[in-house]
């Protein structure tokens, strides 16, 4: 009876002990299965957050960097590499190595000075990216798929092991193969001894290649809009440059003394600019806006852009007054001499052919003063005063016969408008017509469909002609209605103006001259004073000269440089 309970008992507890194991391995199971379900859930949300990261970096040199960083740190490994494919090879991006202290590429790394790899399949990374598969090594030392003859003699030379390698390819949105993600020897998170990369890392690694692949050509996107958009910028400067080298020089030394100023804003640190600073994008903006701030000068006719003295339109009209000048200093000697020639026949006394030579003489002294006096009133030099003003009118009235028979003014009323300007070059119709450049330039900007980042082109660069007192074009804003980068390239472009050696009618002015005049305008509320102040006593048109002359040609502004550094000593 007691043997008979003792089996029993002996039967129970075997059963017992049997449901405890059991109980034991289903509990290591569920633990295992959700610690792995964690990981992996923790795994997809990286994945996910990874992916958000890449979608907001447009610059490529850190989103390749931002790649590798979070590629290494999903899967534990150890070193990376990227390569992109690029002109028909694989060229090293991305080159790290925890391990040996090694950081290469992007934003933060050395250069990289590895040649590019052939696109042959014997090469791993090669044959990844030609074939679009992804490759799992657990040993690089213990494969005949591939040639590691290099990473062999890599390890030789530092001591290192390659072993474990992940090689995934990088897809764009149109399945092509951009690059190729290169992971190596990962690494066990509690041991750090490596470890063969899991079939879910190698999935998600995937998943994490394809993505960075979008956030990298949308990068590439990006900056070849970027690129599209200054070559947009370049071709219309030389668009104009091509029709007047005169004010294609404006532009891009407008551009530069505007950037120049823009950095010496940036860099005070008390004053008036204290609280002003520039960022990155701004300044962009500011310069996209100080290259096409005289764009609309693409519809300004050249013969005013160019014209380098009062009668000149196509080509100097004084040349049609000096024949015409001529042509009757030739008819009084033609005149006097027949005079003369009959009278002698007549037997007159000398003293009557000696008075028609008298007469002859003044005649042509005359002419030939009325011809210099032209001459240099087709000058834009000087000013003229109201009685040189008054003597061209009274020269218009003059008329002489010509060929035909017919009576003809000294002067046609255009050839009197012109010559009768009392400063410059151009008259106050021609000059209308070069101050509707800035209207033009408003007028074509406004209709690009500038991105945020640049939607104030249009306001900054057709603002650089109003005044602060509200009488500037094309728009006649007032003070705080000017944009403050207006204000800027307001100083910064008649400051480039005054200074320029290359207009056909006027010579440069020295810098002297040029601050008194900034100085006066801002007195009379044209340019904004501080503005003025800053320019002169910041020196930066020195730092603009200092900076950009080595890119400047010698022979458009050697002279220049030259006679405005001797005249601001």
């Amino acid at each position: 009876m007691n043997s008979g309970n003792s089996n029993l008992n002996g039967q129970g507890q075997t059963k017992l002990s049997e449901d405890d194991n059991l109980d034991e391995l289903l509990q290591s199971v569920v633990h295992e299965v959700k610690t792995y379900a964690d990981r992996l859930a923790h795994q997809i949300t990286k994945l996910s957050d990874i992916g958000r990261a890449l979608s907001g970096v447009h610059d490529l040199s850190e989103l390749l960097e931002m790649i590798v960083d979070q590629a290494r740190q999903f899967t534990n490994a150890d070193a990376g590499t990227l390569y992109l494919k690029e002109e028909g090879s694989l060229r090293f991006k991305i080159v790290q190595n925890d391990t040996l202290k090694i950081r290469m590429g992007g934003k933060t790394g050395e250069a990289i000075p590895f040649p590019p790899v052939e696109l042959k399949e014997t090469n791993v990374s090669a044959f990844v990216a030609l074939k679009g598969e992804s490759i799992n090594i657990p040993d690089v030392y213990f494969t005949d798929l591939f040639d590691f003859t290099g990473p062999k003699k890599f390890d030789e030379s530092t001591g290192y092991r390659s072993q474990s390698m992940l090689v995934v390819p990088m897809r764009n949105h149109e399945n092509d193969v951009i690059g190729v993600l290169q992971l190596l020897n990962a690494k066990n998170p509690k041991t750090s001894k490596v470890i063969s990369f899991s079939p879910d890392n190698e999935n998600l690694t995937e998943s994490l290649a394809s993505q960075a692949a979008v956030a990298v050509t949308n990068a590439k996107l990006i900056t070849d809009m970027t690129d599209l958009f200054e070559s947009f910028v370049q071709v219309m400067a030389t668009a104009i440059d091509e029709k007047s080298p005169v004010t294609g020089g404006h532009i891009r030394r407008v551009a530069n003394l505007t950037l120049t100023m823009a950095d010496i804003i940036n860099q005070q640190l008390d004053g008036h600019f204290k609280d002003k600073h520039f960022t990155a994008d701004q300044m962009y903006e500011l310069r996209i806006a100080a290259w096409m701030h005289d764009i609309g000068k693409v519809t300004t006719p050249v013969e005013i852009v160019e014209k380098a003295k009062k009668l000149q339109t196509i080509f100097d009209r004084i040349h049609y007054i000096n024949v015409r000048m001529d042509y009757l200093l030739q008819k009084v000697k033609l005149k006097g001499m027949e005079k003369k020639i009959e009278l002698m026949q007549k037997g007159v006394s000398p003293e009557i052919i000696q008075k028609i030579d008298e007469e002859m003489t003044a005649k042509i002294a005359e002419l030939k003063d009325i011809k210099e006096f032209i001459n240099r009133c087709n000058e834009p030099g000087e000013f003229l005063e109201d009685d040189n003003i008054q003597r061209l009118q009274d020269i218009s009235k003059m008329t002489y016969v010509d060929e035909d028979g017919n009576e003809q003014n000294f002067l046609d009323e255009n050839e009197l408008l012109n010559l009768s300007i009392r400063r410059g070059s151009i008259t106050e119709a021609e000059r209308k017509k070069m101050q509707d450049h800035a209207s033009v330039t408003l007028k074509m900007l406004n209709q690009i469909p500038f991105t945020k980042k640049l939607k104030n082109i249009p306001l900054f660069a057709g603002a650089h002609h109003e005044y602060i007192n509200g009488k500037g074009y094309p728009l006649g804003l007032a003070g705080d209605e000017i944009p403050f980068e207006g204000k800027l390239m307001a100083v910064t472009d008649i400051a480039e103006a005054l200074t320029a050696s290359d207009r056909p009618y006027k010579k440069a002015m020295p810098l002297n001259v040029v601050y008194k005049i900034l100085r006066s305008m801002a007195k009379n509320g044209e340019l904004d004073n501080e503005m003025v102040e800053l320019f002169i006593n910041e020196g930066v048109y020195e730092k603009y000269k200092q900076k950009y002359e080595t890119l400047a040609s010698p022979d458009t502004e050697t002279k220049q440089d030259e006679q405005l550094t001797t005249t601001s000593k």
